[in-house]
């Protein structure tokens, strides 16, 4: 074949090619199931919203759309339940899920997912974050499980060392925005540092503000929720606490971000909380959460009668030894 001839053929099956390269993701879905509705949920803050729905033909389902990037989505059967996770990026992406399974999902055509799946499968002992983000400093797998695994594990000084590896493209996702405030908030809520004010109602209405509260000995803002397993039963160790000195100067507001005032209520009363409660009911959009830079619960600041942070998440033994240490001085 004539050299010239070959070449334009070549530029042209590039264009082909090219054109062919998807703009957006498509979804081609099999499930073990006859009919009925699948789900995609976008991820916010620990939290899926539903943003598309497909019926379910004969064991098909398919969604498609446009990303500006890679990012974390769920599917479901129901618009409330727990999400199976995918990872989606603009490509051609095949799912098979299986519904005996909650936690099963097939997925093929998404890189980022290829590498999550990579990621949950590694042993969590032997893992090593630091090798993780230099080799995959590009992936938006990466930056969320810094967001989602790590954030409350790490240091001010940390969280920048790992955002300065990083890509600069995924400082346009919604986890490096998240960190990047996580490190000014760190900063500002520090052991020494003043206990930043706030106002919240309690489960009557009644609003409840922390600055009224400080000038009597020793407080701890307690943050939980009715719907977190350790959160309760790690309440027992802290009705103890409080039950052996709180005649003594010592006192909790806890903090719920829960989203349901019923099911807050309840715990209350079940777990015989019987201190001050507060609560915006906005579960992780709990605007106290994000003013203490909380991402993890349990989670707790111990704040002394001039409203200074002098401890933070202590739990059982720990809390008890400090706070009869501090109220013997």
């Amino acid at each position: 074949m004539n050299v010239k001839v070959f070449s334009v053929l070549a530029a042209i099956c590039l264009i082909v090619a090219c054109n062919n390269k998807p703009t957006g993701y498509r979804i081609t879905g099999e499930i073990n199931q006859e009919s009925g509705t699948v789900y995609l949920k976008a991820f916010r803050n620990k939290m899926f919203f539903v943003i598309d729905s497909a019926t379910i033909t004969h064991g098909t389902f398919s969604f498609a759309g446009k990303l500006e990037h890679p990012d974390l989505f769920g599917i479901t059967q129901q618009r409330d339940e727990s999400p199976y996770f995918i990872f989606l990026e603009n490509s051609d992406i095949t799912v098979k899920v299986d519904t005996a399974n909650r936690r099963r999902i097939e997925v093929e055509g998404s890189s980022a997912h290829d590498l999550f799946t990579e990621y949950q499968r590694t042993d969590k002992q032997t893992f090593v974050l630091d090798s993780f983000v230099v080799a995959h400093p590009a992936s938006i797998v990466t930056a969320y499980i810094l967001y989602r695994d790590y954030s409350y594990k790490l240091s001010k000084d940390k969280i920048e060392q790992y955002l300065q590896l990083l890509d600069p493209l995924l400082y346009q996702t919604q986890y490096v925005g998240v960190l990047q405030e996580l490190v000014k908030t760190l900063e500002a809520v520090n052991i020494g540092k003043p206990a930043p004010d706030f106002t919240l109602d309690a489960p009557d209405g009644k609003p409840i503000k922390l600055s009224d509260k400080w000038g009597n000995g020793y407080l701890l803002i307690d943050f939980w929720a009715a719907w977190c397993g350790p959160c309760r039963r790690e309440n027992p160790n802290v009705v103890a606490v409080y039950n052996k000195y709180r005649d003594k100067g010592f006192d909790i507001i806890g903090v719920s971000l829960d989203h349901n005032k019923e099911s807050w209520e309840k715990a209350i009363e079940q777990d015989k909380l019987t201190w001050t409660h507060v609560s915006d009911l906005k579960y992780w959009d709990s605007e106290v959460a994000r003013l203490y830079g909380v991402r993890a619960i349990p989670s707790n600041y111990l704040i002394d009668r001039d409203g200074i942070i002098v401890a933070k998440n202590l739990r059982g033994e720990d809390l008890d030894k400090l706070i009869g240490t501090l109220l013997e001085k």
